[in-house]
């Protein structure tokens, strides 16, 4: 009888892939955050910091787009806060409404990030070949598409 761990290592489920993914993801960008000046962050940020627009996002859109919890981002908010990557404005279309915006540092964060997760996906791009990972990303965004759904 093969063992729990054994089918993991040899088939692994799509919950093991996912988390094997998104900690090997993280850690490489993290690392090279930290060695760009920006190692006060960590991945927990990322449900903030991978979505925030230059011009702004309310909080419950920042819920929405990360699957997290309101009450977990307005935490993770206060702490970029604190950190100098964010502050909160009111938000023009709605006075009553408060947009989080990124600070200069923020932008910064943000550059850097882009280009570290872009090298991430051109490596994988010219190992695998364009064609398939492509076809590979957008299989990708259609599962998770699909499982976000069901449990929406």
């Amino acid at each position: 009888m093969v063992s729990r761990a054994e089918k993991n290592e040899t088939d692994p489920d799509l919950g093991v892939l996912a988390g094997r993914l998104l900690f090997a993801v993280q850690e490489e960008l993290f690392t090279k955050l930290a060695d760009e000046g920006f190692d006060d962050l960590h991945p927990r940020h990322g449900a903030v910091l991978a979505y925030l627009d230059k011009d702004g996002v309310r909080a419950t859109e920042l819920s929405r787009l990360s699957g997290q919890h309101k009450q977990v981002i307005g935490k993770l908010v206060d702490e970029l806060e604190e950190l100098g990557y964010v502050e909160r404005r009111p938000d023009p279309a709605d006075r009553r409404a408060k947009l989080v915006c990124p600070t200069e540092r923020g932008l910064a964060e943000m550059r850097a990030g882009g280009r570290i997760m872009a090298a991430m996906q051109e490596r994988h791009a010219r190992r695998l070949g364009r064609d398939i990972y492509a076809l590979f990303k957008s299989a990708l965004i259609d599962i998770t598409r699909s499982q976000r759904r069901r449990v929406s």
